[in-house]
Formats: structure tokens, C-alpha cells, sequence
């Protein structure tokens, strides 16, 4: 291979995030950082713990410079604590207390965890507007449905993660709230006019970007307005023209997950790869499903695109000036802070909203409905039970939940029944209303968002379903012994 061929190649691998499986790194990740990879993007399946993380962190470093990024938004979507539960509450329930401080110490305490374990990119915060209440996607990772409040706490949240400098990727360009469907199965389309858009999606994009926000993520989602049926990530239009033209943006774009099917079931992953490259993304992340022969058909096929006259050659050299260039910025690993170990539960205890008046605890069973994970937030685990030792769990599927049953079971004790956005599910309306018509004195815990509200004597609303939302809410329960932060 000549030299010339060499460079393009390590251009074309420079715009790769890969991910890969396991808790320590594989030969080739290591040997492709070595030849300019830009780096990676890790799971919940390559997280064990703290030391475990430092660990694979400093061996990904000492092969080459890579971009180190994961999606830690806090509430229902964690990597550093997949396996128990974010101990910070999420976007929804910081735009509910809507305190700009609390979110910039939130995030500031997030980007502190991250620093200690290595990571420089977190891909977050969410931006996006949530306008549309059935949402399957955005929800509570989302500040709320307001444009200027969204705004507010995005730019609080940038500066939170950039103050232990940690770059913040601002998400979903140009928002992904409007929407009713997953771009990890389909294209979502918003469809507004430009100028609802400007004023309502593009906000906090605009914001953050005055706050120096250090990367955004495209979203795969179409908006007929700027960019006809084609989502985002592979438009010109927006990529190019609105968020580098009309925005002004000069930061590094980063692509969401490419393995996504809005991309991989319309042009496919190799496809993909060079029209976002061409319509002006910088780093292309793949997420957990491209092998690492995909990855090397993928580097071929970039590289192919140049040569036959799809993709500028100053497409790449501009996209590596502008990662070498957050490079430069990122900060050393560093300790996390003590001071900022209890801000995740004093967030959640203020965000927390009791309707009625809980009845004492006795012999409590609690009911939990289950809601099928999203891919985004993945199998993490919620719900109360570690905050109620003494009561009896149970975890039910609501279409085949038997209510006579558990009504039996629950006589003469006290009942509490907790859902996860329940506005979304109707078979868990309609299990949650029966359980109630029979015992009005049931506590209900709304761990998504609180649309939907079943009349009964008591009603938690949490904001979201991280383990510090569960154990807010559970306080309001046994307000005598409130638990130890």
C-alpha cells in the first residue's frame, strides 16, 4: 500500500466510532486505534465497574488518541450503571423542578463519573422538544415541551459536562420530540413548516451551540420541510445548510447509531456511512451490531467513495481537523468529585410530585407492570423493589395479568402499583383501572411521564425510572424513616 493510500485509509477510519463486546477491548479495536481509528463508542454489555472501565479506558489510550463517548443522559438512560440503575434523575425530571443551577450540578456530577472512568463524550444531553406525548423514544429523556425551557436547561447541562471537560453531544439534530416512531425501526417524520422549526426544534440547538457546545448528534428522522424523505444524517440541507450554515456551527457531527434501521433497511450501513460523510457529519457512530468485517468494508467503501468522485477528499480532511481539534480540548481522566455525590437523589426528591394522601404501609404488595424496554434506554432495571425490603414484589406482564388474582392477594394489606408510562400501553390502563375500581386505596407510582392518571387515593409521579427517582418516591411512602442517601 503507497503512502497516499495509507493516509486515506487512516482518514476514512478516523471517522469511525466502533463498538465492539466484552469488558476489555479486542485485538483489532486496539490495532485499528494504532492505524486512526477515531474511536469508540461503549454499552452497558462493556461496563463491570469503575476500576473495569478506567482500566479498558487506559488501554484503548495507550494505542492511539480515540474519541471515548457513551450515552450517560442520567434517568432511564445509563451505561455506567446499565446493571442497577442511574443514580441521577433524568431530563423530565430536571425541567420539572426547572432549576438551571440543579441541572448544571447534575450533569457536572455525571461528567465527573465519566472523567473518573476515562470517558471524554457523553452523548448527551437530549434537546429535544416533547411535544408529542406519545413519543416511543424521547419521553423523559426529554426537559419538557416547552422550547424555551428545554433551551435553558440544554445550555445548563453542556456547561455542566464541558466544566470537567467532558464534551457534551447535543441530540437529536434537528429534534426528534415531534415524533410517534423509533428511528431504531423506522424513519420518523416531523413534519412541520420551517418556521415551527426554527422556533420550537431548532432552540436548543441554537442555545447550546452559544454555549459552546463541543459536538451534536443527527437525528435519523425526515423533515419534509428541509429535507424532503431523507432523514437528517444523510442531508445536506440540514447538515450542511442548516445547522453549518444557518446555525453557524463548526463543532464535530457525529451521526446516531448507523445500524439503526431508518438507515440500515432504506441505503444500508456502507451506504450510509458516505452520504452522512458527504452531507457533512464528521464521525460516524455505528453502535453495537457492525462486526469488526464490517467495520473494514465500511473503511473500504469511504475510501472507494473518494476515489470515484461520491465523497471530496476535503470532506474527510475537514472532519479530521475538527476531531483533532476536539481532541486537543478533552481534558485528562480525572477523580470524580465527592461533593457532588448526593445531588442525584436531592434532584430526584425535588423533581418527585404526590397526588392524595398515601396510606400507612401494611404488609405492603406492590404491583409492577411491566413496560417493554426501548433499544435506546435497553434491559435496564427499574422499579422500587430495592427501597422496600419488607414488602412482597411482584413483576407482571399487563395483558396476561390475572386481576382477581392479585386483588385476592392483596387483602387486608396495603397495595401499591407501579407503572412506567402507562399513557402508552393499554393493556396497563386497563389492568391498572381494574386494580383500582376495587381498591380505591391504592398507591399508584408513575415512573414515565404522569399523562395518564387512574383516579386512585394516592399518585406518585417520578419523572423518569432511575434507581434515584424509585427511591424518592418510595420516601413518600414511609415519610417517618425517609432511607439514607
Amino acid at each position: 500500500m503507497s503512502q497516499s493510500d495509507r493516509g486515506l485509509r487512516r482518514l476514512a477510519a478516523g471517522t469511525l466510532l466502533v463498538a465492539f463486546q466484552g469488558t476489555t477491548a479486542p485485538d483489532w479495536v486496539s490495532r485499528e486505534l494504532e492505524q486512526g481509528l477515531g474511536g469508540v463508542t461503549l454499552f452497558g454489555f462493556n461496563v463491570h465497574g469503575p476500576d473495569q472501565m478506567r482500566a479498558l479506558t487506559t488501554a484503548l489510550r495507550a494505542a492511539g488518541e480515540p474519541v471515548i463517548s457513551l450515552d450517560e443522559e442520567g434517568g432511564d438512560v445509563t451505561r455506567l450503571a446499565y446493571h442497577v440503575g442511574s443514580p441521577y434523575p433524568g431530563n423530565a425530571a430536571l425541567g420539572t423542578v426547572d432549576d438551571v443551577e440543579l441541572t448544571r450540578r447534575v450533569y457536572r456530577a455525571i461528567g465527573s463519573d465519566l472523567a473518573a472512568c476515562g470517558v471524554n463524550l457523553d452523548m448527551a444531553p437530549s434537546a429535544d422538544v416533547n411535544t408529542e406525548a406519545d413519543n416511543p423514544v424521547i419521553g423523559t429523556r426529554s426537559f419538557g415541551a416547552d422550547a424555551e425551557l428545554v433551551s435553558r436547561h440544554t445550555v445548563a447541562a453542556v456547561e455542566g459536562l464541558q466544566s470537567v471537560r467532558v464534551a457534551a453531544c447535543v441530540k437529536h439534530f434537528p429534534g426528534h420530540g415531534a415524533t410517534r416512531v423509533d428511528s431504531h425501526l423506522a424513519v420518523p417524520v416531523v413534519d412541520v413548516s420551517v418556521e415551527v422549526l426554527r422556533e420550537r426544534e431548532l432552540a436548543p440547538f441554537r442555545a447550546a451551540i452559544g454555549a459552546g457546545a463541543r459536538s451534536v448528534m443527527t437525528a435519523h428522522v425526515a423533515v419534509p420541510a428541509v429535507t424532503g424523505d431523507t432523514p437528517a444524517t444523510l442531508s445536506p440541507a440540514a447538515l450542511t445548510g442548516l445547522l453549518r450554515g444557518e446555525l453557524g456551527y463548526d463543532g464535530v457531527v457525529i451521526t446516531d447509531a448507523l445500524d439503526m434501521h431508518a438507515i440500515t433497511k432504506s441505503v444500508g450501513l456502507a451506504g450510509g456511512a458516505v452520504l452522512s460523510l458527504a452531507a457533512g457529519s464528521d464521525l460516524l457512530c455505528l453502535g453495537p451490531l457492525p462486526s469488526y468485517d464490517d467495520v473494514t468494508h465500511l473503511v473500504a467503501e469511504i475510501v472507494a467513495a473518494v476515489r470515484d468522485g461520491r465523497l471530496p477528499l476535503s470532506r474527510l480532511e475537514e472532519a479530521a481537523a475538527r476531531v483533532e481539534a476536539l481532541r486537543a480540548w478533552f481534558g485528562a481522566p480525572a477523580d470524580a468529585a465527592d461533593d457532588l455525590a448526593t445531588i442525584g437523589l436531592d434532584a430526584a426528591r425535588r423533581a418527585v410530585r404526590l397526588t392524595g394522601e398515601p396510606r400507612p404501609l401494611v404488609e405492603p404488595l406492590v404491583i409492577e407492570v411491566d413496560t417493554p424496554p426501548t433499544l435506546a434506554v435497553g434491559d435496564v432495571p427499574w422499579g422500587v423493589g430495592p427501597w422496600l425490603p419488607d414488602a412482597e414484589i411482584v413483576r407482571v406482564g399487563p395483558a396476561a395479568a390475572d386481576a382477581a388474582a392479585l386483588l385476592a392477594r392483596a387483602e387486608n394489606r396495603s397495595l401499591v402499583v407501579v407503572v412506567k408510562d402507562a399513557h402508552r400501553h393499554e393493556a396497563s390502563q386497563k389492568l391498572v383501572s381494574s386494580l383500582v375500581a376495587a381498591r380505591p386505596d391504592t398507591t399508584v407510582i408513575e415512573m414515565g411521564l404522569p399523562v395518564w392518571q387512574p383516579g386512585s387515593a394516592a399518585y406518585i409521579a417520578t419523572y423518569g425510572a432511575a434507581r434515584a427517582n424509585a427511591q424518592a418516591a418510595v420516601e413518600l411512602l414511609t415519610p417517618l424513616t425517609p432511607l439514607a442517601g
